[in-house]
């Protein structure tokens, strides 16, 4: 009875792209602001062609303000720059990039802009560019849920003792080249058209360098799993899938590499992420794997930054907590970070929650790396998380008042993603 009830969403599974691994990658895991950073700095200052930014906060603090001057000077010297902002995220700090970037050769680039009163009736505008992502000279590539922020300065509450919990990935590989289409593509579709003909025009009467075609080429001929003729152990090390969240062919993408991950867990999964409201796809993954023996671990915030994503991850605790998942509250700071580690061989980090607007609305970005030692990196962050974490015994909303809660926070998903036009089963 279960599986007829299961199978029209089994079968819409199947409309949804798999992750597109690929062997022959570099990876590091870069724990906040204070790794990023300096990460990113080295790979720009090292620039030759291009350097590409997405980001949905570009704030205007120090952070922002020696990333700005690097990116600057890089273009002064003749380096393609393209940044693209979201026009929400970064609307306070808008004035301030481009008054900075006024006759400068960087070009800007604002997905969505809110700047004026009739913008907020256009189509689509709830759903934002979240996107973190970083590639230079179609070599390096950094991803994650980072933004261009000091870890200290939280927008709602202002400066924080200790540093939000976020993280990045630094990359080198064959993979580094669908985060720069991904990354071009986004600037381009921001630009709102403006420069095509421009851009186009510069592709055709400006070859590309011999040495990066060179290099482009052998990235295209690197061992890529495909369906039926490969597994991922047939793939060099490192293994690792760039995957995006559009309103395109890819709206469910990473929700499909969560929940297939989950489905095929036979230890652990350990979770983390600020905002933690599924669809009934993934809730039912985590309850099936902790039915079946796997120890289920979410580690969520413990220090609230907006009270009506904390309502709705409490309206789950119950639920959860009566099948075996086991949650917790990261207490020491403001938690950031989305990412997901399983069996300790799968792990994912990027700029996705676990909530509608991550999963159905906003333009996302996570890297899938199929690796045990990256995987045991991620791993330990999680236990030294968790040791400074509080663990939720029962749910606080049991009774009539869980109902009421649940009901309320059902609905306002539901009327929030019809207002954003999503559509589909959630």
């Amino acid at each position: 009875m279960a599986e007829a009830e299961n199978l029209p969403h089994l079968l819409s599974w199947h409309s949804v792209p798999r992750p597109d691994y690929v062997g022959g990658n570099e990876v590091r895991l870069l724990r906040g602001g204070d790794e990023l950073f300096p990460a990113q700095a080295a790979a720009i200052a090292a620039a030759h062609h291009e350097v590409w930014l997405g980001t949905y906060i570009f704030h205007h603090d120090s952070a922002g303000q020696a990333l700005l001057t690097q990116l600057k000077a890089v273009a002064a010297r003749g380096v393609r720059v393209r940044v693209v902002v979201d026009g929400f995220g970064s609307k306070a700090s808008l004035p301030w990039l481009q008054r900075e970037l006024a006759g400068s050769h960087v070009a800007l680039a604002i997905f969505r802009p809110i700047d004026r009163w009739w913008r907020w009736f256009q189509p689509g505008q709830l759903r934002r560019l979240h996107q973190k992502l970083c590639v230079v000279d179609g070599e390096v590539g950094f991803v994650g849920g980072i933004n261009i922020i000091d870890d200290r300065m939280d927008l709602n509450h202002g400066a924080t003792e200790l540093p939000r919990l976020d993280y990045a990935v630094g990359l080198r590989g064959p993979l580094v080249q669908p985060m720069e289409q991904a990354l071009r593509a986004v600037w381009t579709r921001a630009w709102l058209g403006r420069d095509f003909g421009e851009e186009l025009l510069a592709l055709v009467r400006s070859p590309m360098p011999v040495a990066r075609l060179r290099r482009l080429v052998n990235r295209l001929r690197m061992p890529r799993l495909r369906r039926g003729e490969q597994t991922l152990q047939d793939l060099p090390p490192v293994c690792a899938a760039f995957v995006l969240r559009d309103n395109l062919r890819q709206r469910r993408t990473i929700e499909r590499a969560y929940v297939e991950a989950i489905r095929a867990a036979n230890e652990s999964v350990d979770l983390i992420t600020p905002y933690f409201y599924p669809g009934h796809a993934f809730r039912r993954a985590l309850r099936d794997a902790a039915r079946r023996g796997v120890r289920v671990r979410l580690l969520l915030q413990g220090k609230v930054d907006y009270r009506i994503a904390a309502m709705a991850a409490h309206a789950l605790y119950a639920e959860l907590l009566g099948q075996g998942v086991q949650v917790f509250e990261y207490l020491p700071a403001f938690l950031h970070a989305k990412v997901g580690v399983v069996d300790e061989h799968w792990a994912t980090v990027g700029s996705s929650n676990i909530d509608p607007l991550s999963l159905l609305l906003n333009l996302e970005a996570n890297v899938i790396v199929a690796d045990a030692d990256f995987a045991r990196s991620v791993a330990q962050e999680f236990e030294a998380a968790l040791a400074v974490s509080r663990q939720v015994a029962a749910a606080d909303d049991t009774g009539l008042r869980g109902v009421l809660r649940r009901g309320l926070v059902a609905w306002v998903a539901y009327v929030y993603l019809r207002v954003a036009g999503s559509t589909g089963r959630y």
